[in-house]
């Protein structure tokens, strides 16, 4: 059975990108554009993993992050961001509860390697990994 992810992204160029990008590589892709579209979306189709924008028009993905965690606290989401590495943000997502943290500047096998590493973690919601081995930390680009 194919795993189901969700792009959040108020970019249709970055949704359509991503969307084509992961559907490829064998996932099943649904996208949203804000908020309400995200809410709305995993409450009729649950999904795997979500990637979330951190820059959303609106609702920041960090405010999104939160409801969707109070939400399903098992749900996985990994960060996504234009800004760079940026620790506040970084330690602000993994406090609110982030499985991944990815620039968009990334070669986009980088988003593949944390999706892949957040599906494999173990089914224990208490279980983080050493800090090297978290994938919130990107590589410059």
């Amino acid at each position: 059975m194919q795993k189901h992810i969700l792009v959040v992204d108020d970019e249709p160029q970055i949704r359509e990108l991503l969307g084509l990008y992961l559907s490829k590589n064998g996932y099943r892709i649904s996208t949203a554009a804000n908020s309400v579209e995200t809410m709305e979306s995993v409450q009729a189709d649950p999904v795997d993993v979500i990637i979330l924008d951190i820059g959303l028009a609106g609702e920041d993905g960090l405010g999104l992050l939160t409801r969707l965690k109070e939400a399903n606290p098992h749900q996985r989401v990994i960060m996504l961001t234009g800004m760079g590495f940026v620790e506040d943000v970084i330690q602000e997502s993994v406090a609110k509860g982030a499985d991944g943290y990815v620039n968009k500047a990334l070669p986009l096998t980088e988003l593949l390697m944390a999706i892949d590493r957040v599906l494999n973690e173990t089914s224990d919601p208490g279980h983080r990994q050493d800090e090297g081995e978290s994938g919130l930390c990107e590589r410059a680009a």
